[in-house]
C-alpha cells in the first residue's frame, strides 16, 4: 500500500501550559478546538454526571455572550459548534471554513475558559439533562453498555454513567458547577488541537492572543487516582420489558499506555470491527441470519482498558449465538492468522484508517487526544510501524490474554 506523504504537524506549549498541535491542511473545511484532561472519571460520589454538565453550560453565556448568540455565532456562517464528554476528557470544538477561523478560536476560547454557569440557565439545562437520561434508559442496546461497566468496575468512577443519575443530577449546584470548572479545567491539563488550510505562523499568532494571556494554572490531584480493579467472571440477568435479549460480554483490555493496544485494535477489527466481513458478523448475521448486528469494541484509558461484545437476539437464539460467539473467540486464540489473511486483515486496517484520516473532524479529535496524552501525534508511517510489529503469533498471544473464556464476563437483557 502505497501512502502519501502526511501533512506536518506542529507542536508547542504557551508559557501558560497549554499545548498546541495543528496540521495545515489542503481544501477549505478546517476544525479547531479544546480538549481537557477533565470527565466523569473526575466527579466524586455525590456528583455523578457533573463533568457532563459542565460540558452542557459552556454553551449557557459568558460575559461577552449571550446563549442565543453563541449559538448563533458559527451557524450563520455556515459552521458547527460540537462538545462531548467521556470518562476523561472533555471537548468542545467547531468545524468551519478557512475564512472564519479567528472567528472559530475566538468563541471556543471564550466559552471554554469565560462560561458564567447563570443559575436560570442551570435549573433549565438539568431538565434537559434528565430527559435526556430518560432517553437514554428507553434505548437498551445504549444502556446496556453503562450497566456493565457500572458492575466491570465497582465502586470506582470508571465505572459510573456519563450522564450521571436522576438524583445526582437534581442535587448539582451552580457552585459546584463552578467549583469544577475552576479545579479541572486548568492549562496544565488543556490542548488546543486545529486542522486547517492556515499557516502554522498565524495559528500560533492566534493561539497567543486568544489563549496566551490565560493565568497559568495546575489541577489538583484528581478525585479518582487509584487503578481499577476489575470484576472478572460474573453472569447477570437484568429483566427488561423488550422484545430482544440484549447481550453484552467483555474482560479487560490494555491502557493508552500499553504497547499491545494496538495489537488489540488490529485484533479487534478482525473479530467484529466496522467492516461486514467481520468474524462476528458473518457467523452470527451473514450465514445465519440470527442478528441484525453484532460488534466488538475496544475502550482505552489512561490505567486501565475494556473490551465488550454486543448483539441483540430473540430470546429463543441467545444460546446459538453465544456458541457461535465462542467458537470464533477459540479460532482466534488457538489458530494463528495465515499470511494471506494476516495480510488481508493488514489492508483492510490501513485502508479503514486512511479513509478515516480524511474526515478532518475525527482526525481532528485524534490529534487532541493524542497530544493531551501523549505530546504528539503518529504519522500514518508510525501507524504502519505499529502494526508490521504484530505477527500473527503475537496477536494470537494477545487473543489468550483478552479473549479468555474464564475471565469473559456477561450482563443479559431479558
Amino acid at each position: 500500500m502505497r501512502l502519501t506523504p502526511d501533512a506536518p504537524i506542529f507542536t508547542h506549549c504557551l508559557p501558560n501550559g497549554i499545548r498546541i498541535i495543528h496540521r495545515e491542511c489542503q481544501g477549505n473545511l478546517s476544525c479547531c478546538g479544546l480538549v481537557v484532561n477533565a470527565g466523569s472519571r473526575h466527579e466524586g460520589e455525590d456528583e455523578f454526571g457533573l463533568a457532563h454538565m459542565v460540558e452542557h453550560m459552556l454553551f449557557k453565556g459568558t460575559p461577552k455572550r449571550r446563549p442565543s448568540q453563541i449559538l448563533n455565532h458559527m451557524d450563520r456562517v455556515g459552521g458547527e459548534l460540537n462538545a462531548y464528554t467521556t470518562k476523561e476528557e472533555t471537548f468542545l470544538y467547531s468545524i468551519f471554513l478557512r475564512d472564519d477561523y479567528k472567528r472559530a478560536i475566538e468563541l471556543i476560547s471564550d466559552l471554554f475558559l469565560n462560561s458564567g454557569f447563570p443559575e436560570i440557565e442551570v435549573e433549565k439545562e438539568r431538565d434537559v439533562i434528565l430527559d435526556e437520561i430518560n432517553v437514554y434508559e428507553d434505548s437498551p442496546s445504549e444502556l446496556i453498555f453503562d450497566d456493565f461497566d457500572q458492575l466491570f468496575f465497582p465502586h470506582h468512577a470508571l465505572g459510573h454513567r456519563i450522564l450521571g443519575r436522576p438524583d445526582t443530577v437534581t442535587s448539582l449546584s451552580r457552585e459546584s458547577l463552578l467549583r469544577f470548572h475552576r479545579e479541572q479545567y486548568t492549562t496544565d491539563r488543556i490542548v488546543f488541537f486545529s486542522q486547517a488550510p492556515i499557516s502554522w505562523k498565524r495559528v500560533l499568532s492566534l493561539c497567543e492572543r486568544f489563549l496566551g494571556s490565560i493565568s497559568a494554572s495546575n489541577a489538583k490531584e484528581v478525585l479518582v487516582s487509584s487503578k481499577p480493579m476489575p470484576a472478572y467472571g460474573f453472569n447477570t440477568v437484568i429483566e427488561k420489558d423488550t422484545h430482544q435479549t440484549h447481550v453484552l460480554c467483555g474482560n479487560a483490555n490494555y491502557s493508552l499506555y500499553e504497547k499491545d493496544r494496538t495489537g488489540m485494535y488490529f485484533l479487534n477489527n478482525i473479530l467484529g470491527g466496522p467492516g461486514m466481513n467481520s468474524r462476528l458478523n458473518l457467523a452470527l448475521r451473514e450465514r445465519t441470519g440470527l442478528v441484525y448486528s453484532v460488534e466488538s469494541n475496544v475502550s482505552s484509558f489512561t490505567d486501565s482498558g475494556l473490551f465488550s461484545i454486543y448483539f441483540g437476539t430473540d430470546p429463543q437464539e441467545v444460546d446459538r449465538c453465544l456458541s457461535l460467539l465462542m467458537k470464533e473467540l477459540k479460532r482466534l486464540r488457538e489458530k494463528p492468522l495465515t499470511t494471506l489473511q494476516w495480510q488481508a486483515a493488514r489492508k483492510q486496517l490501513l485502508g479503514q484508517v486512511l479513509i478515516s484520516s480524511e474526515n478532518k473532524e475525527n482526525q481532528s479529535l485524534s490529534m487532541g487526544k493524542s497530544m493531551l496524552y501523549f505530546n504528539g501525534y503518529d504519522t500514518m508511517e508510525d501507524f504502519v510501524r505499529k502494526i508490521d510489529g504484530f505477527t500473527p503469533m503475537k496477536l494470537m498471544e494477545i487473543a489468550n490474554q483478552v479473549l479468555d473464556p474464564e475471565k469473559l464476563s456477561f450482563l443479559f437483557y431479558k
